[in-house]
């Protein structure tokens, strides 16, 4: 039985190793591709790039877009929304571009998978361009003293700040005000740090200085204020 065996294995070693390769070739190019391959849908970022800095996006276009891939099976285990990225170039985008098209080649993938198709096929975007402004910073005071202090002034330092953003939505007239500050609870003269509160979320400081100071000066009414006028009877 051994020496069965080995004449089996032994005999004639080189062309039975001839013959296994030559049967491992027939049968790879035999078999069908889709065999060796296989294809993935994914939801992937759609990322923004080098946006001119004039600009400024008005109407966003989708966050995630959908890739079908194709790749070999020893890359199934790469093929994952972290390792696939859309990648959409705008340095030549202009305001008059309003559709923007996605093609292969702003896929990014594992070497050895390809894209075979991409939806949406092209996304809406919006641009103006930026515009900036000096407003006036204004307090916003919420609730009342109490009944034997006054207001005297209010202080804002700054009093105005520079903010930009797209074009059609920053207005000369508009104010920065501060977040609400509660007369309520003060007890006299106070000063504070605030937070700028903008006209609107498509707007933005355009300092990175970002310190706001409020300043409140309060005093204590006099006895001739806290005293109620008397009431002038005329007479008969």
């Amino acid at each position: 039985m051994k020496k069965l065996l080995k004449n089996i294995f032994v005999r004639n070693w080189g062309l039975k190793l001839f013959s296994f390769i030559l049967a491992l070739v027939l049968w790879f190019s035999i078999i069908p591709e889709e065999k060796l391959s296989f294809e993935q849908t994914l939801t992937v970022p759609l990322e923004l790039h080098n946006k001119p800095s004039w600009m400024e996006i008005v109407e966003r276009p989708p966050s995630t877009v959908e890739v079908t891939i194709k790749a070999p099976n020893r890359l199934y285990d790469l093929i994952t929304p972290d390792s696939v990225r859309a990648r959409l170039e705008l340095s030549n985008a202009s305001l008059e571009q309003t559709e923007y098209p996605l093609t292969m080649s702003m896929i990014s993938l594992p070497q050895g998978a390809e894209v075979v198709q991409i939806f949406p096929s092209q996304v809406v975007m919006r641009m103006e361009q930026t515009r900036e402004v000096l407003l006036d910073v204004e307090a916003s005071l919420v609730g009342q003293l109490p009944d034997h202090l006054e207001l005297v002034r209010v202080e804002v330092i700054p009093t105005q700040v520079s903010v930009s953003g797209p074009e059609s939505r920053v207005k000369e007239t508009d104010r920065v005000r501060t977040n609400p500050i509660d007369l309520s609870s003060l007890t006299g003269s106070i000063e504070m740090e605030a937070d700028f509160i903008l006209p609107n979320s498509d707007l933005r400081l355009s300092s990175l200085d970002t310190h706001l100071k409020v300043r409140i000066i309060i005093s204590e009414k006099t006895e001739e204020d806290t005293v109620a006028p008397k009431k002038k009877i005329n007479p008969l």
